[in-house]
């Protein structure tokens, strides 16, 4: 039999009114044993094979993009829509809550549940008709927003809404909470682009929603309309970003009963989607920018309705705040932009490039703008947009480095009312003692801000009473404006018990009657818009303990404290986006997973849950806590590319630390994780090793006893060493800068040739070079695999060895980037003081100090075509921006790669990881050098790109210094 719930009234019932006046209790439901295992068995007993209730699941699923922390007593990953259903039968039949999720996205703690946590984007993720003369296209829940965007460009088609986190966001994630994003204005709502729905209700019906429903079908629904018209039609829908509660005016006799536009933004809460029928619309074919600068983001507001008559499909709005967040990141790249603190966003559209600068002449004229800028570029545009897309994760971290939250995520206003509504919301923020960065969709009169409340353990109440009192009177502030609680996103466990200060308690009362008729069991995310649960109940932030003690790295950005560096994090799941085609790293072992626990947020949730009291993760030694991290390559992609900087390496440097601190390690940590060591051994009897190695026998005992995988080649020691040939010299160029050439434990022992050509193209650019002494290892693969200790002892000598030439003023030059970038990151985290902050600024890549150089002339590259594969540090840490720069001015062709090789120094090498490891360098590295021609440069400065593709294919990589060295005169 199915639940009832006492507490909800009849349809019809007059208390119906008032049921959510005032908030219930959380409902967070304890997983207790014997009943999460009859769930489970139940699961599967109904045909149902991808059910995990492990402490790992349940602790990546227990958060959202939210502040709220719910686990769930089991997930479901359905491979076939009819697997929902049946999910949905056994959940009514134990009484168990359902909550539909896609990729994770909720700001508003939409996709979190004590129940059932349901996530579509695993498996029904297809593309299932593209009707081109129709122009629609019908798809599975969890498409990615982009796939179907890359389905219909063939068709000079494309899905109108385009939220910020469209590479990454599912279309039954957009219909759950109305999603809108940057070009809602040109192309409408999510709502206004579905065409039907399949859709199977809280009661178990399935309905095929494409038009009316017919007679005997939904008459109740249609009833209540019928009794409630006049509060709808006054209340609901009085303008374009009115998404809180549900949106009962496409009910309306004059809009057609449209039950599939009403069921959009209704959040999980009344019906799951099994497969959606949306609009296409015609993709224009230019598109351009006018970017307008204003002394403040309320005067961007009110010269934004002036804009709206010429047509934008976009009006954005920016603070200079969020800018001056991503040129604090490592390795960013910030465009320019026109004066002024604010600036305005404006896309136009066109069937030429004149066209769109004729409409942008227009704009300009009607801006009264302090300064501006007309882009037609396609890539300067792609870059302005980047920094608008990242805004969620650049504005969660205050102009001071404190942490700032979402929960008063998306208000919106009329248009009209902005400049007056956002001075007025500056003014409550100060009374309140906060501060907020706001941004967002200012043609629509969306706003978008992230606060930082003072949630934590040293807060009174955690902080959450400081949170209430800020966003009740936030409510009451927009509600004044007549704006929505919800611009985008909806109301989740956020906003739904604010409900009340936006409508009246006929309106809430309709709410309730809608979920009586099709959820009476309440079992479809509970909590959630009726029933509310409190909206400061189940904050993960405010429940978070400081974690400081026995760390052996700093984390000065985070005050010490590891527990706030996890917490970084806010879910926005930019990591399970494919960022390789634009240049990005992270996070490479998602891309060839597509598991929810390789993604850098599914790692962070871990570490999270690892430090909650009372979860399903307990300690640094817990299981699930390496399950979630073993993967992770070390690449450093997230600390660039996470728009709120995490950091995973490091965190990952210090599980392993914390683990296996004074107690027995895996084997490879022994022998991978002590290479270097290793390698100076050999170095004594080079060609006797190579020759043990080579051999059969001999290669396949080494790799078994090092932890190798037997499917990779050990490459071979150099015969010689970088430092003997050199100090075997016979003379060296006089005069000239010097510079120190520092050459690590990698190039030394088995590239010398690389620090020859380094060298040489360093004394034809008018230096003399010094190679410092042979003791100045960066430690890189103890600090990989956790031996944090002895990196410390090795680190520290090669500081103090390298200090010299740096308090002399010579530039330190590494060859091998991951390497380089250890003296620029770990050095400073692990070492620490003024003789590693020296050497960190002194140190350069090969390209950032010949670029300086002045009167340098790069060797002629016309004609070159190179495709390059930039090592994943030097991307993320050091920055490739000089090394583009220098092979353009050279005039070579370059093609640059996204992603990573896949070998990573020695994660690559070890058991377990080969064909992750090989997945990895079939997305980007081995498609790209396939068809290469003869003449063609793959240039792969580190040491384990070159490795991988040796062994990999049939083409050999160039470091920059050889690609240079064999074009010198």
């Amino acid at each position: 039999m199915a639940r009832t719930d006492p507490r909800l009234p009849a349809a019809g019932n007059g208390d119906a009114r008032l049921v959510t006046m005032t908030a219930a209790p959380s409902r967070t439901v304890p997983a207790g044993g014997g009943q999460s295992r009859d769930l489970v068995d139940a699961l599967r007993r109904a045909g149902i094979a991808d059910v995990d209730d492990s402490g790992l699941a349940r602790a990546l699923y227990s958060s959202d993009a939210s502040l709220y922390r719910v686990l769930p007593r089991a997930v479901v990953r359905p491979r076939h829509t009819d697997e929902i259903v049946a999910t949905l039968e056994v959940c009514r039949s134990l009484g168990v809550p359902l909550t539909a999720r896609g990729a994770g996205t909720s700001i508003a703690g939409n996709a979190v549940g004590p129940g059932v946590v349901v996530d579509t984007s695993r498996h029904l993720h297809r593309v299932l008709r593209i009707d081109a003369e129709a122009r629609t296209a019908t798809v599975e829940p969890g498409l990615v927003q982009a796939a179907l965007q890359t389905a219909a460009r063939p068709h000079g088609l494309r899905f109108g809404p385009d939220p910020s986190t469209h590479n990454r966001c599912t279309i039954g994630g957009m219909i759950g909470n109305n999603a809108c994003g940057s070009r809602a204005l040109g192309y409408g709502r999510t709502s206004d682009n579905v065409v039907g729905l399949d859709v199977v209700t809280g009661t178990g019906q399935r309905l095929r929603l494409d038009g009316p429903p017919p007679a005997g079908t939904l008459d109740d629904l249609r009833a209540l309309v019928g009794r409630e018209l006049s509060t709808i039609r006054t209340e609901l829908g009085r303008f374009g970003r009115q998404v809180s509660g549900y949106s009962l005016e496409h009910l309306l006799p004059e809009r057609g009963f449209d039950v599939a536009r009403a069921l959009v933004g209704s959040e999980g809460t009344l019906a799951l989607v099994l497969g959606a029928t949306v609009r296409l619309v015609a993709d224009a074919p230019f598109r351009g920018l006018v970017v307008l600068g204003y002394p403040t983001m309320a005067d961007a507001a009110d010269a934004t309705p002036g804009l709206l008559p010429h047509g934008p499909t976009a009006v954005e709005g920016l603070d200079s705040r969020i800018v001056q967040r991503l040129r604090d990141v490592p390795a960013a790249t910030v465009p320019d932009l026109p004066r002024g603190e604010g600036w305005l966003i404006v896309e136009l559209t066109g069937d030429s490039v004149a066209e769109v600068t004729a409409k942008a002449q227009g704009v300009l004229a009607d801006a009264g703008a302090l300064d501006s800028l007309v882009v037609t570029d396609v890539a300067q545009a792609a870059a302005i947009w980047r920094i608008r897309e990242d805004g969620a994760g650049l504005a969660a971290r205050t102009s001071d480095g404190r942490p700032a939250h979402a929960g008063w995520e998306d208000a919106a206003v009329p248009v009209e009312q902005l400049g007056a509504y956002l001075r007025e919301f500056e003014v409550l923020l100060a009374g309140h003692g906060l501060q907020g960065v706001p941004y967002g969709h200012f043609g629509d009169g969306c706003i978008h801000v992230r606060i930082d409340f003072p949630f934590g353990v040293d807060a009174p109440d955690g902080g959450r009473a400081a949170y209430r009192s800020f966003v009740e009177d936030a409510a009451r502030l927009v509600a004044r404006y007549g704006g929505s609680l919800s611009g985008e996103h909806g109301d989740g466990r956020a906003r739904s018990e604010l409900l009340p200060f936006m409508y009246s308690p006929a309106a809430i009362g309709a709410f309730a009657q809608v979920k009586a008729l099709l959820d009476p069991d309440d079992v479809l995310n509970p909590g959630v818009l009726v029933r509310p649960a409190p909206l400061d109940a189940d904050v993960r932030v405010a429940a978070a303990p400081r974690h400081r003690e026995r760390l052996a790295l700093a984390y000065p950005h985070d005050g010490g404290d590891f527990s706030a560096a996890v917490h970084r994090c806010t879910g926005v799941g930019k990591c399970r986006a494919d960022l390789q085609s634009s240049g990005g790293v992270m996070c490479p072992s998602w891309v060839a997973t597509r598991e929810e626990k390789d993604s850098t947020r599914g790692r962070a949730r871990v570490l999270q849950e690892m430090l909650a009291p009372g979860g399903p993760v307990n300690g640094w030694r817990a299981p699930e806590v390496h399950d979630a991290l073993d993967l992770c390559l070390s690449c450093k992609g997230c600390s660039r590319d996470c728009p709120t900087g995490v950091d995973m390496a490091t965190y990952k440097a210090e599980v392993l630390h914390q683990s296996y601190r004074r107690r027995l390690r895996p084997l490879s940590h022994y022998t991978l994780g002590r290479l270097p060591f290793w390698s100076d051994l050999a170095a004594r009897a080079p060609k006797l090793v190579n020759r043990v190695l080579g051999s059969a026998l001999g290669g396949r005992l080494a790799k078994a006893g090092a932890g190798i995988d037997r499917r990779r080649e050990v490459p071979r020691f150099a015969a010689r060493t970088f430092r003997e040939e050199w100090a075997a010299r016979p003379s060296f160029p006089a005069g000239g800068a010097p510079v120190a050439l520092w050459v690590d434990s990698f190039t030394d022992h088995f590239a010398p040739h690389v620090a020859w050509a380094a060298a040489r193209v360093l004394e034809a650019a008018g230096y003399r070079v010094h190679v410092p002494g042979a003791d100045t290892c960066c430690g890189l693969t103890w600090i990989t695999t956790g031996q944090l200790d002895a990196a410390r002892r090795i680190l520290s000598g090669t500081v103090e060895s390298l200090v010299a030439a740096a308090d002399a003023g010579w530039p330190i030059v590494g060859v091998e980037p991951s390497c380089t970038a250890v003296l620029r990151g770990e050095a400073l985290d692990l070492v620490g003081g003024p003789a590693a902050e020296r050497v960190a600024a002194a140190t350069r890549t090969l390209a950032e100090l010949l670029t300086a150089t002045p009167g340098w002339t790069p060797p002629d590259l016309t004609g070159v075509e190179i495709v390059a594969q930039p090592h994943c540090h030097h991307a993320s840490v050091l920055g490739w921006s000089a090394d583009a720069a220098l092979l353009a001015r050279a005039g070579a062709s370059v093609t640059r790669l996204g992603g990573c090789c896949g070998l990573a120094g020695n994660w690559g090498v070890e058991r377990g990881h080969h064909d992750v490891s090989v997945a990895i360098a079939e997305q980007q590295l081995l498609p790209a050098v396939q068809d290469l021609g003869p003449g063609a440069v793959v240039l792969a400065d580190g040491f384990s790109c070159r490795t991988q593709l040796d062994q990999l294919s049939d083409r050999q990589g160039q470091h920059l210094a050889e690609l240079l060295a064999a074009r010198l005169p």
